[in-house]
């Protein structure tokens, strides 16, 4: 059995028992019962994030193959295109991120994109399955426009995306490694948890996911709270030329810290991994944390100059924001049938 593995589920290696989320200590948090804590910043920062912007669709409808055209469409939703694939990442187009239409975190930022405006999408990714990560009405309308669109996941998730609609589906474990056409997708670690309900916990696999062609690496880092393991990833897939790493939903510490990371933290994440480039998510999006919504980007300003980086290092885009980012090589072009899982000795 893998050191993640456990007779009914999974769970963060290393990780003590004191620091794993308990309902207990969800309930003192909800209630505000646990320790006080200082603001993050010296500032007032409780207001609305950037105006979105409008993504450049004249760039996502005929991308560069030579190079990575990136759009935000919010949290930890990404259109990434990238030698002649459109790959989806955790997409969230409702308008809360809950199993209630009535109740929930509620979307603060239109999707900068509409599910409707999508290119063809080959291939998407989910890293786990909380609610502002993996929401059914988005992957049903998804596997409804094309019964050509791939979908990859983490163990245990496969039959749940079967029933969501999904059809052609493959599920990963950790290091494990698929193929859809010119894409390796490398399943890869990350520190927290899952579930959908109160008897679910960790029943199923969180992940995130490095996705590279002949041109280069791109992590897709999902949700995490920090881990020695991203040394081992940024040493497995070096160089990598962009990470996508959260940045936000990490107050209060005493509770939010085991499962995700905080600005300086993602920094660390950054330079441990050898990341070209990383740009920040999770944030600006849904409430889900003690933070001003707006706190973030602020926080990961003062983050790079305390780390002594600059801001083309590790930046911040604008919901709906369109880039197209210099590849390391020319990507070959090749077709594949439904992809293979492949997985590492022992």
């Amino acid at each position: 059995m893998r050191e993640h593995h456990t007779r009914t589920g999974f769970r963060n290696p290393g990780a003590p028992a004191a620091a794993r989320r308990r309902w207990g200590a969800l309930t003192r948090w909800l209630l505000g019962l646990g320790p006080r804590e200082a603001p993050a910043l010296d500032l007032v920062a409780d207001t609305v994030p950037p105006q979105p912007v409008a993504p450049d669709l004249n760039a996502i409808a005929a991308p560069d193959a030579g190079r990575l055209t990136l759009t935000w469409i919010g949290h930890a939703t990404f259109l990434i295109q990238l030698a002649g694939v459109n790959v989806l990442t955790d997409p969230v187009f409702s308008e809360r991120a809950s199993p209630s239409r009535r109740w929930g975190p509620r979307r603060h930022q239109a999707p900068g994109l509409a599910l409707a405006a999508l290119p063809p999408v080959d291939a998407v990714v989910i890293s786990h399955n909380h609610y502002d990560h993996l929401d059914r009405a988005s992957i049903r309308a998804l596997a409804s426009r094309s019964a050509h669109t791939r979908f990859f996941v983490p163990l245990g998730l496969a039959a749940w995306m079967r029933r969501a609609g999904a059809r052609r589906v493959s599920e990963c474990d950790w290091w494990d490694t698929a193929r859809a056409g010119p894409l390796r997708l490398h399943c890869v670690p990350a520190h927290h948890f899952s579930g959908r309900g109160l008897r679910d916990r960790n029943r199923t696999l969180w992940c995130g996911w490095v996705l590279e062609t002949s041109g280069g690496r791109v992590l897709f880092a999902g949700d995490t709270g920090y881990s020695p393991l991203y040394r081992e990833i940024g040493r497995r897939f070096a160089p990598l030329r962009l990470a996508l790493l959260p940045i936000g939903a990490y107050r209060p510490r005493w509770f939010m810290a085991p499962v995700h990371v905080d600005p300086v933290e993602a920094v660390r994440l950054h330079q441990e991994l050898g990341a070209r480039q990383s740009i920040a998510m999770h944030w600006g999006t849904f409430r889900l944390s003690d933070e001003p919504l707006a706190e973030p980007p602020i926080y990961l300003a003062r983050a790079r100059q305390l780390a002594g980086i600059g801001r083309q290092a590790f930046d911040a885009m604008r919901i709906g924001e369109t880039r197209t980012l210099d590849w390391l090589g020319e990507s070959r072009t090749q077709t594949g049938d439904e992809p293979q899982i492949m997985r590492p000795a022992g």
